[in-house]
């Protein structure tokens, strides 16, 4: 089994991570191996995870380290190979609704070592490539820079080259599983044209629209418009060539995988909106260890612990600065109430000081706690609720925990959240609610939650009781396990 990773196991901690560090161990019976792919190598620190035992490879490969692109040299284009990218490309253009479409990609891909129709040396050195740029330029581009046009090109096409490398060398697997869509899908497209072999894609949140999210906050692309040529109704071009990019990275994905796991109905309703074949989708939820932390529930404090800890990587995906927003209130409310903020902050600094200046800005220094990571079973013990900020998530590991340690939560209305609170209709619902959802960014509205469960012992005890009925009935890991041993059984047994 080789596990395909973008940017999260072993370099770098939080759910996604953890899951895949949960599925090593949950099958000791099997041999994994895993690459790991970056943007550079500065980007990352130390490995945060011990590597199983049966973790028998690790590869990582960086998909923008400079010193690989070739030397600046006079290139030759194949005309064959600017014709079949011409063909690749125009189908891209027109959406690319074929199935057909990833076995199109993966043969251009073919063509694109040094031998090949395509090498990496003519994309960027070619006057035939040059001339293809130009003219691509001229007839899509809604932005009046061609530098800018001209870089976002080559930076958007260079890690192809870096993953076919990657494919080349990478072992021979019975199962090729991707943890997403984005750069980890389109290897696992090659690998699965190269070697024959079954390929599954797990998604934990929907990789397009996180992307999506992050690229309307970057502040990296330009707009080179004049204030009389935009249209505030309108996303600049750069923008949306790069969102079209993961658009059809993801489409591609969606062709080649024999199997699509989300999280949850509505994620797999999204799956089937972006492209996905409706035989090929199935669910699975998350499940945790529930007896690692079930012990907690018996540490607690008699009174219910003043603290609200948000657990998780402190990034502006998050929306820490919400959370510390509503300390405000909940502060004035419950004098004693604290904010414990654990998590990495290294990921992304800036935002992190940001958000330790906000909260001295709101006179909450001495109430705003930034912990770094921490187990979670020495935490969730003196925790009074979990805490859930985010503008984006899927089904959150961290709910599930402080579930099974008795933690009731407050969540934002994304992902599986209010499925997680609420329950789905029937039984599940029934079992009541283990927590409040409020809207995104709405630090009132968080605040007016915390106070309503921690300053009513009787409602947190009420939603402390579903927490714990409800992970222990759906969401443990033994029955995620199962599931996923189902569809290994079967693609074991898959033929080309």
């Amino acid at each position: 089994m080789l596990l395909l990773l973008e940017g999260t196991f072993p370099f770098v901690s939080g759910g996604v991570s953890s899951w895949v560090n949960q599925i090593i161990r949950g099958f000791p019976e099997l041999r994994f191996g895993a690459v790991f792919l970056g943007s550079r190598p500065q980007d990352y620190g130390e490995m945060r995870y011990a590597l199983p035992d049966n973790l028998v490879h690790l590869e990582t490969a960086y998909l923008y380290e400079d010193r690989l692109n070739p030397s600046v040299a006079p290139a030759q284009a194949n005309p064959q190979g600017m014709a079949l990218m011409k063909d690749v490309h125009a189908r891209f253009e027109a959406d690319m609704q074929t199935p057909d479409c990833a076995h199109m990609f993966a043969a251009l891909m073919n063509e694109a070592g040094p031998d090949g129709k395509l090498s990496h040396e003519s994309f960027l050195y070619s006057q035939e490539s040059w001339n293809y740029i130009k003219e691509s330029y001229r007839r899509r581009s809604t932005d009046p820079s061609f530098v800018d046009y001209f870089w976002t090109i080559r930076t958007i096409h260079t890690p192809f080259w870096r993953m076919r490398e990657v494919a080349l060398r990478c072992p021979r697997a019975r199962i090729y599983h991707a943890i997403s869509t984005g750069y980890a899908g389109i290897l696992g497209v090659l690998l699965k044209h190269r070697n024959k072999r079954p390929f599954m894609l797990s998604e934990h949140g929907i990789y397009v629209k996180e992307r999506k999210i992050d690229l309307y906050q970057a502040q990296w692309l330009k707009d080179n418009r004049s204030v009389f040529e935009k249209d505030p109704s309108r996303v600049s071009y750069f923008r949306q060539l790069w969102i079209r990019f993961f658009e059809h990275l993801g489409y591609v994905t969606y062709q080649a995988a024999d199997d699509i796991i989300a999280l949850y109905e509505a994620n797999r309703q999204r799956q089937l909106q972006d492209g996905a074949p409706e035989e090929r989708t199935t669910n699975v939820p998350n499940g945790i260890d529930v007896a690692r932390f079930a012990p907690l529930r018996t540490l607690r404090p008699e009174k219910i612990p003043q603290v609200l800890c948000l657990i998780g990587r402190v990034v502006p995906i998050k929306d820490i600065k919400t959370f510390i927003r509503a300390m405000r209130t909940v502060t004035n409310h419950l004098p004693d109430a604290e904010a414990w903020i654990a998590g990495p902050e290294d990921e992304s600094p800036a935002y992190a000081q940001e958000c330790r200046e906000l909260a001295q800005q709101l006179g909450l220094s001495d109430k705003v706690k930034f912990l770094g990571f921490q187990k979670l079973t020495d935490l969730l013990s003196k925790v009074g609720v979990v805490v859930l900020s985010s503008i984006s998530e899927a089904l959150p590991l961290v709910i599930l925990e402080g579930y099974a340690a008795g933690v009731p939560t407050l969540s934002t209305d994304v992902g599986s959240c209010r499925q997680l609170v609420y329950g789905l209709p029937g039984e599940d619902a029934e079992l009541g609610a283990s927590g409040r959802v409020v809207r995104i960014a709405d630090p009132q509205a968080l605040a007016h939650a915390a106070l309503e469960l921690l300053g009513d012992p009787v409602a947190w005890k009420a939603a402390s009781e579903a927490a714990v009925k409800r992970v222990e009935k759906y969401y443990s890991q033994d029955i995620m396990f199962a599931r996923y041993q189902a569809l290994y059984d079967k693609n074991f047994q898959w033929q080309a």
